[in-house]
């Protein structure tokens, strides 16, 4: 329910938008200090009431978080509508301005637990200081799992000491795609100049999961798994099915035939060492193994890999990717983590343990779903940020430059289009990505992410479907409301030095 009164609670634009606003007449200055905050056992996980009147504002929550988004929020009011317009600061005894804001009351919470963002850096490295600032900014649209994906064909990021040549060779490239050009096989163009060393050290890591533990976010790293390893065999080409391979990552983009040799005991172990030393870094539940687009040209033309076939008595080598999944899966279980596979996982029937990320088409997350598995979608026509979105006198290169994702297009998102209220319950919510091929640097990276990933966080926090507690969110969502909101909230994220792209 909204309900808006006077110009000051109309220059009001808060992203994404509350379960239940009520506008009242009046202001109150707002003074961070001076906020109230009290327990509320009742209200939901993250959820939070918000009080303000002429005398004072009072925030309740269940939990840390919740009144940590309640900050947000109110943060959002004092802004106003980026201080062109709305009530006039008034100054405490010092003189100082104090932002004021209309007096309300808003009910709210997300309506999926998980509400996410993925960051490809295997392709291209943005470095400790934007992965904070991407953390801040998801902070402020209160997104809550940071998806990391850190090893690639194209760049291995994360250093693990027990293993120095992975970095040694695997973070430097000779050279990327030139500037402008979409770097595929068939349409190189080298820029001649050496990529890297680029990486993260333990302690780089340490203190962005502190950063982002501060902001109430989780951190999902991605380390792949059979696939997308070239980077990794650069510096162990003796764990690749195909002898000679050089010792450079690969420079153009695209799916590699090169994969991890399945039939290779050794590197089967040295897989399990790798993720042994990424759970010591990362303490949370989740790790992500890929296990998409992964080629079986090599393993039909290996040896070791036939044998492995002939040994465990599997039909191909589709089974042959199903028991290296289903490997991985049960020895990080071990380890109490819970694995997350790219949908092409399906494929081996995991166990329902394994988590599901959908990004092809919804059929296989409705699928995922129906067989018991948790759901994370991220569908590729409306939450990949690396396509165009189609403004107006678009700067920017994009690997698939006839695809389109347009703001409106981005905020009609469903993560559970087309399920029954029984697969429902099963999706935990959902990401957006941002694929690095052709993102050279942050102003190019934030232009293709905002505003859609605006839209994107209103689609995960107000929902409006029932999610697995069955609240019911908002019936529906208002682009038209979005928009007008969304305009205002740009002048904040301009304001804040946020490259953020024109509105349709």
């Amino acid at each position: 329910m909204t309900n808006i009164l006077g110009i000051a609670a109309m220059a009001v634009a808060l992203v994404p938008a509350p379960k239940e606003q009520v506008w009242r007449e009046g202001t109150c200055a707002y003074v961070e200090k001076d906020v109230r905050y009290v327990r509320d056992a009742a209200l939901p996980p993250e959820g939070y009431r918000l009080e303000v009147t002429t005398g004072g504002i009072t925030v309740a929550s269940a939990d840390d978080a919740g009144a940590f988004y309640a900050r947000k929020t109110l943060k959002q009011l004092a802004a106003g509508d980026g201080g062109r317009a709305g009530a006039r600061p008034s100054r405490g005894a010092s003189g100082t301005p104090r932002p004021t804001i209309p007096c309300c009351v808003i009910n709210d919470a997300p309506a999926f637990r998980w509400r996410g963002f993925m960051l490809d850096e295997g392709r291209h490295f943005f470095g400790k200081e934007t992965v904070k600032g991407l953390l801040d900014q998801m902070a402020d649209h209160k997104l809550n799992v940071f998806h990391w994906h850190l090893t690639e064909d194209q760049g291995w990021r994360i250093d693990i000491p027990r293993f120095p040549e992975l970095v040694k060779y695997g973070s430097v490239r000779p050279e990327s795609p030139m500037h402008g050009c979409r770097g595929t096989k068939g349409d190189f163009r080298g820029n001649g100049q050496q990529y890297g060393p680029y990486f993260y050290t333990a302690d780089d890591i340490r203190e962005i999961l502190a950063y982002a533990k501060e902001r109430f976010i989780m951190v999902v790293p991605e380390i792949e798994v059979p696939g997308h390893i070239r980077a990794l065999l650069a510096a162990h080409p003796e764990f690749a099915c195909k002898e000679g391979l050089p010792r450079v990552p690969c420079m153009f983009n695209g799916v590699q035939d090169e994969v991890l040799c399945a039939g290779n005991d050794d590197a089967i172990r040295f897989m399990e060492q790798v993720y042994d030393e990424v759970c010591t870094l990362f303490p949370g539940a989740y790790i992500h193994i890929g296990g998409d687009e992964c080629p079986k040209k090599r393993w039909k033309e290996c040896p070791k890999c036939q044998a492995r076939i002939k040994s465990l008595g599997l039909k191909d080598e589709d089974e042959l990717q199903a028991w290296v999944t289903r490997h991985f899966t049960d020895y990080l279980a071990k380890k109490g983590r819970r694995t997350i596979g790219w949908d092409e996982i399906l494929a081996g029937n995991p166990g329902t343990e394994t988590i599901v990320h959908n990004w092809r088409k919804p059929k296989y997350g409705i699928e995922a779903a129906e067989k018991g598995h948790d759901v994370v979608v991220s569908g590729l026509g409306m939450t990949y940020f690396s396509v165009p979105q189609g403004v107006p006198d678009d700067p920017f290169t994009y690997l698939s430059p006839k695809m389109r994702c347009s703001l409106a297009k981005a905020y009609s998102f469903d993560p559970c289009a087309g399920m029954t209220d029984a697969a429902k319950k099963h999706v935990l919510g959902a990401e957006c990505c941002m694929w690095s091929e052709c993102v050279w640097n942050e102003y190019d990276l934030a232009f293709k992410l905002w505003p859609r990933a605006c839209a994107f966080a209103e689609t995960v926090w107000t929902g409006g479907i029932s999610d697995a507690q069955e609240r019911v969110p908002p019936a529906g969502r208002d682009f038209a409301d979005f928009a007008r909101r969304m305009a205002i909230h740009r002048k904040r994220l301009i304001a804040a030095g946020v490259n953020c792209a024109p509105l349709e």
